[in-house]
This record gives C-alpha cells, structure tokens and sequence, in this order.
C-alpha cells in the first residue's frame, strides 16, 4: 500500500484546503480539530466514555431553539424510606441526616455553586392510605451549597400534620454544580 505524507496542504489561494475522507472506513488515528461546523449525514456512533461539555446544546423538535443540556440534568437526587431515612438509592448524595420527625436533611457528595438551586419533592404514606402526603422545602433548614432540608406532611379530612409514619421521600435538585 502506498502512502503520501505532508505537513500541509493548501490550495493555490494560501488558504487551508477541505480534506474528504471517503471509503466505508475513513479514520483519523489521534486528535482531529475541526476549526468550523460539522455536519454528519449519517449516525455517528460514539463507543466508550466521552466528555461532553458544557457548552452542549440540544435542539427543539420544531428546529427553532436550543436549550443546554447541562442546565438540563439533574444534580442531585434521592430515594428514602421509613422513620430512620434510609436512603433506598441516590446520586451525589452524601447523606441524608434524619432531623425531626417527618424531617430529612440531604448532603452532597459535590456542592452546588450557589444556594439558589432548584429542589423538587415529594412523598407518600405507604401505611394506610388515609390522607394527602406532601414533601416540601423545609424553611426552618437554610438551603445551602452542601445541602438542603425537606419536611413529609399529611393532610386528613380533619387536619395537616408532619408525620414520621412508613413514608417515603423523594427529591431532585436542578442547578449549577460549583
């Protein structure tokens, strides 16, 4: 097999000349840097781990607007059960600290690069069915960097209570990681 090798290729203008890679096995063996667009008429297969970065963005159904996939992503979440808080499953959750009755506190594995995070909740009584259960932000908790608190409230015909009954938590945090 022949080869041809060069430093650079220009065309007669000076400038920088398109290469077309063409065959059913076109390969770049090292780092390809790519100075403009690239457009892909085809699938394009990525095996193994791959950094994407921050700057990733994701475009609408419809083709007109784009939204960053980061942003996007949860940062961290959790799964509880029971009186005693056992954490079930989670991610970039260090702990979560059983604070009160009907309370929970999670802590983050990575910290949030701000205390103005988005936190969604919520939770069931799998005791006995008889009431309304909703978790919330826990106010008497100041949010922080490293984590947050959350607090399981039953509603009944006759009342709304914070109860440590067979109940499961269950939050998301949305946000910048620091």
């Amino acid at each position: 097999m022949s080869e041809i090798r060069v430093d650079k290729i220009q065309g007669t203008s000076g400038t920088a000349t398109a290469i077309t890679l063409s065959g059913a096995n076109s390969t770049v063996n090292g780092t390809l840097n790519v100075d403009g667009a690239v457009t892909l008429d085809t699938t394009l297969a990525v095996t193994g781990v791959h950094t994407v970065g921050n700057n990733a963005v994701a475009t609408s159904d419809g083709g007109s607007a784009t939204m960053s996939i980061i942003q996007g992503l949860a940062k961290q979440w959790s799964r509880c059960q029971d009186a005693a808080m056992t954490v079930k499953d989670s991610f970039n959750t260090s702990s979560v600290t059983d604070s009160a009755t009907g309370k929970g506190a999670p802590q983050f594995t990575s910290a949030m690069s701000n205390a103005n995070y988005c936190n969604v909740c919520g939770g069931d009584d799998k005791q006995d069915g008889g009431g309304v259960m909703v978790c919330t932000i826990d106010d008497a908790v100041s949010q922080a960097t490293s984590g947050y608190g959350l607090v399981n409230k039953k509603q009944t015909a006759s009342a709304i209570s914070i109860v440590d009954l067979n109940q499961n938590f269950s939050s998301t945090v949305f946000g910048d990681l620091a």
